[in-house]
């Protein structure tokens, strides 16, 4: 019956929104869809062509990837049977301040996957709370794992995921892993797939310079519709840009969900090193270590290394998303004030590995990091400009063009293999906008950094006039940037 219920609202959705957009083609001019008009001149023109090859080219690539190339490679792996086996598996969890459900529910598939993937395999847990260490003690002995199943213990203060990534590796440094090891990361809110570690484990024999990988990811969001879309939506492009970029080895982060390691790596001290603290020497903000986005760190730190990274996506875990704020308009700012300044910190020195590390293809789409703040708002501000000086059908046109695009842009995403919703082609334009406009603002700011699962915040001892500096200096370049991409635009149209 619920499901039922879904399946009507879903089709309600997706006729509410095809009826906008006929409307909006009915309030439009007559010659708007004639090929000579001035108007189809400036539909077409106003396209952003850099933005929708990137994208398209994404798309193509991850299609390739994953309807052709990873199929023949599972097959290789599939031939190659135990001699693709690790001598050890590590499966290192972290966790702070998740509800006990959640927890449960974890190391649950934690243990299980422990015992069934049939390798000698320890389970350590980086643990703060004495509440959580008792959780898993019980779990533990509920499933009674054989013998080649071993438990660790780290208890650590909490003073953040950095510092529990460290402990851990350091307590695998101890256990002296040998080549053929490997360490599964895994984040406090991640319950592990059927079977994600025998999945993994062998790209490790078929690639030997593949230093880590990341998996496919699902969600259960703790929270309202719109919230739980804007969730699935993000893993769905995940998923389709995680493909493209595995084309080359060059997956561009090691998702701290889950992502797996060669036991070599994360025993090396410089990786630990960069992980635990790595730091950004800024022109203008002076060095601020990172507080978020270790899995940034980690993928620059594989790069600098030496190492390529990989994509597995048939090997699947789900999230359960707690988000911040019971708004969705708070919700979402906050989480795009983490990702993307985690992202932005990263891109202002990985372009400086060079063209012969990162391969043409992944420079390219680092610059285009750095550009699409400004590209994804080309649109709507040449949109509003032109109909203030000519007219409201040029509103209407991007409007229809907006609309039309996002349409097309989430049937692909059904080639993912992700569920799709009629709230998708809204959120899609959502994120552009209001995601454009939080990179520019962190973009100014990069030394701003904060959890959102808890109140923590990178302080800085600077001296006072530093501090004012800082400040003011950001928001007068933030105001500085917006007003000439404005005015460039005003004198264009």
């Amino acid at each position: 019956m619920q499901r039922l219920q879904t399946v009507l609202l879903q089709c309600a959705g997706w006729l509410l929104y095809m009826s906008l957009l006929m409307l909006i083609a009915l309030a439009l001019p007559a010659d708007i869809f004639d090929s000579q008009s001035k108007h189809f001149i400036f539909l077409v023109g106003a396209v952003g062509i850099w933005r929708y090859s990137m994208g398209a080219t994404h798309f193509i690539r991850g299609m390739i990837f994953l309807y052709g190339v990873y199929p023949y490679l599972r097959r290789k792996v599939q031939k190659m049977g135990d001699a693709a086996a690790p001598s050890h598996v590590y499966l290192m969890v972290t966790s702070f301040r998740i509800e006990a459900l959640t927890t449960a529910q974890v190391y649950s598939s934690v243990i299980r996957e422990a015992i069934e993937c049939g390798y000698p395999t320890t389970v350590v847990c980086s643990l703060v709370e004495m509440s959580d260490e008792l959780l898993v003690k019980s779990l533990w002995a509920r499933y009674n794992p054989p013998a080649h199943v071993k438990l660790d213990i780290v208890r650590i203060a909490g003073t953040g995921k950095r510092d529990g990534l460290a402990y851990g590796f350091r307590a695998i440094s101890r256990m002296l892993p040998d080549e053929n090891a490997v360490v599964a990361v895994i984040d406090g809110d991640t319950v592990l797939g059927e079977g994600v570690v025998r999945k993994t484990v062998p790209w490790f024999k078929l690639f030997p310079n593949v230093g880590g990988l990341t998996t496919n990811e699902f969600c259960e969001v703790r929270g309202g519709y719109i919230m739980s879309e804007w969730h699935k939506l993000r893993f769905a492009q995940r998923h389709i840009n995680m493909c493209s970029m595995a084309l080359s080895k060059r997956v561009l982060t090691m998702t701290g969900r889950m992502s797996m390691f060669r036991a070599s790596v994360v025993t090396n001290p410089e990786f630990i090193a960069d992980v635990e603290s790595d730091s950004l020497m800024h022109w203008r903000l002076g060095r601020f270590k990172f507080l978020t986005g270790d899995d940034k760190s980690s993928w620059f730190s594989l790069m600098r290394l030496g190492y390529d990274t990989f994509y597995v996506p048939d090997a699947a875990i789900n999230t359960v998303e707690h988000p911040p704020e019971k708004s969705f308009l708070k919700a979402s700012r906050k989480l795009m004030y983490r990702w993307y300044g985690n992202n932005l910190r990263q891109n202002s020195r990985a372009l400086g590995l060079g063209l012969q590390r990162l391969g043409l293809f992944t420079s390219i789409v680092l610059f285009d990091q750095r550009v699409s703040m400004w590209t994804s708002l080309l649109g709507l501000t040449v949109a509003v400009i032109a109909s203030l000086k000519f007219g409201m059908a040029f509103l209407l046109v991007y409007l229809l063009w907006i609309g039309i695009t996002r349409l097309i842009l989430t049937i692909m995403l059904l080639c993912s293999g992700h569920n799709v919703g009629p709230a998708y082609p809204l959120i899609l334009y959502y994120n552009q906008i209001v995601g454009a406009l939080m990179k520019i603002y962190v973009f100014f700011r990069l030394d701003k950094q904060s959890w959102t699962r808890q109140p923590t915040a990178l302080k800085r001892d600077l001296a006072s006039f530093q501090q004012w500096f800082n400040t003011w200096s950001s928001r007068t370049m933030t105001f500085s940037a917006a007003s000439i991409f404005v005015a460039v635009l005003f004198m264009v149209v």
